[in-house]
C-alpha cells in the first residue's frame, strides 16, 4: 500500500509541475486559440490549469498526510526491549610484535638496513666473479 501511494505521489508531482509550467506568469494561462468565447480561449484555459492545478495540489497535500501517517504507523515496533543486559565480550589484546629485527636506537629501519649491510658482506662470490641472486 505504501508503495502503491508512494508512486501515485510521484505521478502527481509530476503532474502538478507540468501543469504549474504550463500556466503564464501573469495568469494567463496557455493562451492557445479558439473563438473568444470557446473553452480553450485565454482565459478558458487558464480557468482549466488554475482548477487543475488546485485539483492536484489538494490530492498531492492529501497523499503527504496520508503517506506520513502509513510511515508512522509502521515503523513503530510492536515490543520494547527492557533488559538491561550488556554485551560482556572483552576485546582481545593485540598480538605482541616480533622481535626478530633488533633496533639500532628506536629506528626499525636502520636496523633493518644494517642487518641487509651485514648479510651483503657475508655473502659468499662465486667461484668465476658473477653476482649471485640473491643480492
Amino acid at each position: 500500500m505504501f508503495l502503491f501511494l508512494t508512486v501515485v505521489q510521484a505521478i502527481v508531482a509530476a503532474a502538478l509541475v507540468g501543469v504549474i509550467l504550463m500556466q503564464r506568469s501573469e495568469g494567463g494561462g496557455l493562451g492557445v486559440g479558439g473563438s473568444p468565447s470557446g473553452m480553450m480561449s485565454a482565459r478558458g484555459a487558464a480557468d482549466l490549469l488554475t482548477r487543475t492545478t488546485t485539483v492536484l495540489a489538494v490530492l498531492f497535500v492529501i497523499l503527504s498526510i496520508s503517506l506520513a501517517f502509513l510511515a508512522a504507523s509502521e515503523g513503530q515496533p510492536s515490543t520494547i526491549d527492557q533488559t538491561l543486559e550488556r554485551d560482556t565480550n572483552i576485546p582481545v589484546a593485540p598480538a605482541q610484535p616480533n622481535d626478530a629485527v633488533p633496533l639500532v636506537g628506536d629506528d626499525p629501519l636502520a636496523a633493518a638496513a644494517a642487518q641487509a649491510e651485514g648479510s651483503a658482506d657475508e655473502a659468499p662470490a662465486a667461484a668465476d666473479g658473477a653476482v649471485p641472486l640473491d643480492q
